[in-house]
């Protein structure tokens, strides 16, 4: 039976569902670059970028092993611009008896594909991504029943299930968790290893030549591209992360220095998202650093839950409630993203550092997209959907089921405390703990009121005044709210005034 197999541009792996059982006689492999997944946003060029130059390595991975594969370039003179009208060309061209796939990955896609049985009179089978370590239908299972959910017991129940980090039915080391030994601010005279860096090779000039000229006006910049395109790259990342960066990831997972946009992270997301690396093999790298005596337990463990159980979470969080927590707004936010997101033109400078290594590197790490730009979005009432959007555009790593809980849920609130116990909001007095970033501004931290004052002060707390009928019976939430009412009636009135001008200056902007 000839099969027409479809691998999208994330689904980068040889060992995919829809590949598992291909027939190297018969079968078709369908991959294609197309400008409707280029531009539903406007990804950064950086992202594209990589996407096409590691699709055009699989590609020829792929061939390499006497699979026929039908690949679709973007500026193809033939190129029919969408994933289902290139579907559509091939089963013309090679009249397949059916089709099979792998689920995608984003809502948005999987609800067209489970139109294309009817659409193309053919037998579609949409197979079950096995690349995630929980299944839809057991994520279901696992969160029936519960008003909120919440990340922590999740992880454990993984860590059972595949003993991680495991001393028979008990966590090594005796504790779950051990953040209370991490996210440590920087100190001075930290050594900080330099990225792993790949030149680009002929398929990606080629690639990076046709980003430049296709998307012009897409966020972003190009020069200096040095991601790794295809899996033996992205493990050789891995292997430098475990050997060069993993001993302190743990202790200054959170700290921001300028100049510094790579620390001691991994730099793996866009490899795992994108299907170059599998989640397992990663955990179990760091788990065998762990026993080696290459790197400490907090560390390994908080890295290794970031993957088994925050990644894990998010994913199954999205398909449960989609489609409507795209459109959750439990604070009713709705002011326009300021044009600094886009320009870095800012005079807070932790906001222009973030946007504007966000420009170069289409990366920042989880603080500085949860601590920095969300709090600002959040504390600003900034519009959950436009933020959204931003998120999903500016990052490599972006993918609307990893961007919307992280962005909707933990930064943002938007659903209300389904998925955070709490607001992640918090005033200057966190980033200048946790960066050199306030050294450098043009506004002053220690100050709460007044035009010099660090934007970030004020603004919390008229956050918390403006929100209060939500957010007082937050048992997270008591202390701070009297906090607040031991403020004499001049300082909670200053605290609205500076937030009121702020506010109005960011209208007034767009």
């Amino acid at each position: 039976m000839k099969t027409l197999r479809l691998v999208l541009g994330d689904q980068l792996s040889r060992d995919l569902s829809s590949l598992t059982d291909i027939d190297k006689d018969q079968d078709i492999v369908l991959m294609a670059e197309v400008m409707a997944e280029v531009t539903y946003v406007k990804h950064h060029k950086r992202k594209i970028a990589f996407l096409f130059s590691a699709m055009r390595h699989f590609a020829k991975a792929l061939a390499n092993e006497g699979i026929r594969v039908r690949y679709r370039r973007l500026d193809h003179p033939e190129n029919a611009g969408s994933l289902a009208d290139e579907v559509a060309a091939a089963i013309a061209e090679s009249t397949p008896d059916r089709i099979i796939l792998t689920a995608a990955g984003e809502y948005r896609l999987a609800d067209e594909m489970a139109g294309w049985q009817a659409r193309f009179g053919l037998p579609v089978e949409i197979r079950t991504d096995t690349r995630f370590l929980f299944g839809l239908d057991q994520f279901a299972e696992w969160a029936e029943g519960r008003k909120s959910l919440r990340m922590e017991f999740f992880y454990r129940d993984l860590r059972r299930r595949y003993n991680v980090l495991m001393a028979a039915d008990e966590p090594i080391g005796g504790k779950w968790n051990y953040d209370a030994d991490n996210r440590q601010p920087p100190k001075d005279g930290l050594t900080i290893p330099p990225p792993s860096s790949y030149a680009p090779d002929a398929i990606t000039a080629e690639v990076l030549a046709l980003v430049e000229a296709r998307c012009r006006d897409h966020f972003g910049q190009l020069d200096g591209f040095d991601f790794a395109v295809t899996r033996d790259q992205a493990l050789a990342v891995l292997d430098r992360f475990i050997a060069e960066r993993l001993e302190h990831f743990g202790t200054y997972q959170d700290a921001m220095i300028e100049g510094e946009p790579w620390m001691y992270h991994s730099h793996i997301s866009l490899y795992l998202n994108a299907g170059l690396l599998g989640p397992m093999e990663i955990i179990r790298a760091a788990e065998v650093a762990y026993h080696a005596g290459a790197a400490p337990l907090n560390a390994v463990e908080g890295f290794i839950r970031q993957i088994l159980g925050w990644r894990e979470f998010v994913r199954g969080l999205y398909w449960l409630k989609m489609p409507d927590y795209a459109s959750a707004n439990f604070l009713e936010a709705n002011r326009p993203l300021p044009d600094f997101f886009w320009t870095g033109d800012t005079a807070m400078n932790c906001l222009r550092q973030s946007i504007k290594q966000t420009h170069d590197l289409a990366y920042a790490h989880h603080i500085q997209r949860l601590m920095v730009l969300g709090n600002f979005a959040l504390i600003s009432g900034l519009s959950p959907q436009a933020v959204n959007e931003w998120f999903l555009v500016v990052y490599a790593d972006a993918y609307e089921w990893v961007v919307l809980p992280n962005v909707s849920g933990m930064a943002l609130f938007a659903d209300g405390g389904y998925l955070a116990s709490k607001p992640y909001a918090a005033g200057g007095a966190y980033i200048n703990r946790m960066s050199d970033y306030c050294k450098n501004c043009r506004y002053k931290v220690a100050e709460k009121s007044g035009e010099d004052a660090c934007p970030f002060n004020y603004l919390y707390w008229d956050f918390l005044a403006r929100h209060r009928a939500k957010l007082s019976g937050n048992p997270r939430l008591g202390m701070i709210y009297r906090s607040f009412d031991k403020m004499s009636p001049e300082k909670q009135a200053a605290v609205s005034h500076d937030a009121d001008r702020f506010l109005q200056s960011l209208d007034r902007a767009d």
